[in-house]
């Protein structure tokens, strides 16, 4: 299921309490500017409200630690299994993702105080587990900072649909990056390269097992595409022109009436977008985000390039990573830049998950575990392609270059975006 090396029992309780209470604030923290009715809606089948998220995270920690594993626990309430499960079928049934915004009981206020009670029992679990236990405390936190991403971009497409453009954070945080770094083309060698999490530390059972892929030479480009860049191809007809387009993602937008990106739209002939702080102007030097795979699929064939494999992706991070050889690129200026530490490879945090040409499967040698949190990964491997890189809303430890991020390709509303490749 996933892969951390067992401390020594003395840093136990101490340090991993910390780690568990840090991660916790930061989900409530996420949510203090938001009113309650903020946190009810859903606006699509694929959001959740963040009242949701706030319970869901806390169901994990009480049904698959304390419950099992705290003798004596009762749960906070008969009926939140089957509210706040989300797809796990050996836990049992569960309320209909669609339908998640109906829920207007439990309140906000007794969600928060469902955290308190689960919170306050963790704690006496924490005091009195073993070394041995601490991988499942360690998914269960990488699993809260991954809802944690996905309620800000939930958040996002919950305001976007009200008239008002109502911001999430102050405007004063959407400061200028400065010009986007030149594009340079980092050129890989064939040959046979090793990929995949090695498990020296923490990973997700899809990270691995590490193997080795035969790669033709490619080049890989240093940074995103621009908004600017996007603007280039919207102009010369790309949503329009079928030539560009596979032959699903034609349908898609002509099903959906595409012409640009997710949150962006028209005003007195300029491009605006909605972001976390309200109505922006298009800014021609930050990376475009909200793509879907198959625009950006379109604009590769417009560009005269291709999507890299999540395999190139990887090698070239991995090895630019190592040789500190990357050219610079602009720190996070917005407001994920208030919820993400720096880490070791935010040369790579450009703003945005990065498409890639390769679907979402699992790895040679790769085996689910037993039991519900096999369910994990595991199941979702058919129909949807890989995402490289990460966002500024992802949690930094999150980052890392063997994470395998995975959408369905007609979804948008993730902060995705593209990075060029181009064969040698």
């Amino acid at each position: 299921m996933f892969n951390v090396p067992a401390p020594s029992a003395s840093a136990v309780s101490g340090i991993h309490s910390e780690d568990y209470q840090a991660v916790r604030r930061r989900s409530t923290q996420l949510v203090a500017g938001l009113s309650s009715e903020d946190c009810a809606l859903q606006s699509m089948p694929d959001v959740s409200p963040a009242k949701w998220h706030l319970a869901h995270t806390t169901w994990f920690f009480e049904t698959f630690i304390l419950l099992p594993k705290l003798p004596g626990y009762t749960a906070f309430h008969p009926r939140f299994n089957f509210l706040f499960n989300s797809y796990y079928e050996a836990v049992g049934p569960r309320h209909a993702r669609p339908q998640r915004g109906l829920l207007s009981r439990p309140s906000l206020e007794q969600v928060l105080e469902y955290r308190r009670y689960v919170d306050g029992a963790m704690q006496q679990w924490l005091s009195r587990c073993a070394a041995d236990e601490l991988p499942l405390l360690q998914l269960g936190l990488a699993h809260e900072q991954q809802h944690q991403e996905l309620m800000l971009t939930d958040i996002k497409h919950v305001l976007a649909q009200n008239p008002l453009l109502p911001a999430y954070a102050p405007a004063d945080a959407y400061a200028a990056q400065g010009p986007a770094p030149e594009l340079q083309w980092l050129s890989q060698a064939e040959g046979l390269y090793s990929i995949g999490a090695d498990g020296a530390s923490f990973c997700f059972d899809n990270e691995g097992p590490q193997h080795r892929v035969w790669l033709n030479a490619f080049a890989l480009a240093s940074r995103p595409v621009s908004q600017g860049e996007w603007l280039e191809f919207m102009a010369d007809g790309g949503y329009a022109r079928a030539s560009l387009w596979l032959s699903d993602g034609w349908a898609w937008v002509q099903a959906e009436q595409r012409q640009a990106p997710l949150y962006w739209y028209q005003e007195q002939g300029e491009w605006w977008q909605f972001t976390l702080h309200g109505a922006q102007k298009v800014d021609s030097e930050r990376p475009v985000a909200h793509l879907s795979f198959y625009e950006a699929a379109a604009y590769a064939l417009w560009a005269g390039a291709r999507l890299p494999t999540e395999a190139e992706w990887e090698v070239v991070a991995s090895q630019h990573l190592a040789q500190g050889t990357l050219p610079p690129v602009p720190a996070p200026a917005d407001y994920e830049s208030q919820y993400s530490a720096p880490s070791a490879t935010a040369v790579w945090r450009s703003g945005v998950w990065e498409w890639t040409a390769s679907s979402y499967a699992p790895y040679p040698g790769f085996q689910a575990p037993q039991g519900a949190l096999g369910e994990y990964n595991a199941k979702f491997m058919a129909s949807q392609m890989v995402l490289r890189g990460a966002s500024r809303a992802t949690a930094a430890g999150h980052s890392r270059v063997s994470y395998r991020n995975f959408f369905y390709p007609a979804q948008q509303w993730q902060f995705s975006g593209l990075r060029l490749a181009r064969d040698i």
